[in-house]
């Protein structure tokens, strides 16, 4: 049975498998290159004769190449967890209500959770596989570009290796089907009408840890940003990136308590553009939970952007220098990879909320509304998502950067060339509108009286 479950789940809910696999794929793919490059920019290399000279072995230390290594390492994993546990959690919370009918006609709690393991399996597996492949060729990048910076000596040459694979199974696979048992958990163990109501009216209490644990994570980046201000420059810029993970754990785990302000306050001035702004505004502030599962992936994006940036940018106006040019580059390399993460799933999740709508989107045609105004109803939809998630990435960014660059600069806030927060804010905008339009226009295509009967 729970096998059965799992197939016709699939079958449902395709764009959400989908997103799923695309968060493994790439996880894998950046913790694969991640695992070859810590190989490869090892001082001790037993793949070549003799080793590493020891003019390279010095190179390797004077440059903290390993020690790089090792960070990205750790932030890939991370970043993966962080993006497939999201994007997986929302998968499983589509099928609320299928699973609630199960359960009303006899399925055992352990049936659902075993069937939800099988849709996460199904996902990751040849995701982990595609996503090793993918990662031996971005390390070989990876590799030329350090040695064309000089972060590496030319006889160090690229090193695949096979322990890559087991490391791309075990995050992608191992962290997909644990999300996948987590998110059911709790709404297996409810009895039936219970799960049926939830499924209807969706949970609207955070849980019993995620409220304190969130202001914990919150407090905590407030507390490491004090002490790192009075840090040397050197050493306080190296600890922005914990600054940086604790406010946006924190983010995550207090959700729609912080964006659902935050979201009020950008959809209030959106509404005053006409009916369609205003149909969005009321669709986003009566669902901040959904919306919050989007904007904080978003969040993390714009945070990381303008820190990363900032530090350099504001270091080059106040010195003239913004770092080596090798150490700058890794620099950024590790902030798209990030970001690359967080867009994944900020798209994955804004996809599968549109998708879940299209009953939502079918009704609204039927009572009369055209295709232009339910177009532009989604277009203000992700603006307000959008700036939700610049206002709330910027205000983590001045946090993050306001005590280093005092101490470091006298001045709390970052210098920033117009170009990056323009293009930031335009990258931001257009991946909320094409990731919200397109299951909205698959949906406006197809007739609308068949998409109501059947979901």
């Amino acid at each position: 049975m729970a096998t059965g479950l799992a197939w016709a789940a699939l079958r449902a809910h395709r764009p959400a498998f989908v997103g799923t696999a695309v968060a493994a794929l790439f996880a894998s793919t950046v913790v694969s290159a991640s695992t070859m490059m810590l190989g490869t920019t090892s001082a001790e290399r037993s793949d070549i004769p003799g080793g590493l000279s020891a003019a390279a072995r010095k190179q390797i230390a004077e440059n903290g190449v390993a020690d790089m290594a090792v960070v990205l390492l750790i932030g890939s994993i991370y970043m993966s967890i962080f993006v497939v546990v999201s994007t997986m959690g929302t998968a499983v919370a589509q099928q609320h209500r299928a699973l609630a009918l199960v359960r009303a006609i006899g399925a055992r709690p352990r049936q659902i959770r075993r069937a939800v393991a099988v849709q996460a399996l199904a996902a990751s597996v040849p995701a982990a596989l595609a996503g090793f492949a993918l990662g031996g060729l971005g390390a070989r990048w990876w590799h030329a570009g350090m040695v064309d910076h000089g972060l590496l000596p030319a006889e160090a040459g690229f090193r695949f290796s096979w322990l890559a694979l087991p490391v791309c199974v075990g995050v992608a696979v191992v962290t997909t089907t644990l999300a996948a048992l987590l998110s059911a958990l709790r709404f297996s163990l409810l009895r039936p009408a219970r799960a049926l109501v939830e499924a209807a009216t969706g949970r609207r209490r955070l849980g019993i840890l995620r409220a304190p644990l969130g202001i914990l994570a919150v407090a905590g980046a407030c507390a490491v940003a004090v002490l790192l201000s009075r840090q040397p420059a050197g050493e306080a810029g190296e600890g922005t990136f914990l600054v940086l993970i604790l406010f946006c754990v924190g983010a995550g785990l207090l959700g729609p308590r912080i964006v659902g302000p935050a979201a009020w306050l950008v959809s209030a001035a959106v509404g005053r553009f006409g009916p369609s702004a205003r149909l969005a505004m009321l669709n986003v502030r009566s669902q901040p939970r959904r919306f919050s599962a989007a904007v904080v992936p978003l969040v993390l994006v714009v945070g990381f952007g303008l820190t990363k940036i900032g530090m350099h940018t504001t270091a080059q106006h106040h010195t003239g220098s913004a770092g080596g040019t090798g150490e700058v580059w890794l620099d950024y390399v590790g902030t798209g990879l990030y970001a690359g993460f967080a867009a994944i799933a900020a798209a994955n999740t804004l996809a599968m909320i549109s998708f879940e709508r299209r009953r939502d989107v079918a009704l609204l045609r039927v009572i009369g509304s055209r295709r232009g105004q339910v177009r532009a109803m989604a277009a203000w939809e992700a603006a307000v998502v959008a700036g939700t998630a610049l206002l709330l990435g910027a205000a983590i960014a001045l946090g993050t950067l306001a005590p280093i660059l005092t101490t470091a600069y006298g001045s709390p806030l970052p210098h920033l060339p117009w170009p990056v927060p323009t293009a930031l804010a335009t990258a931001t905008l257009l991946l909320t509108v094409l990731a919200t339009a397109t299951p909205i226009h698959t949906t406006m295509r197809s007739n609308p009286i068949p998409v109501l009967t059947t979901t």
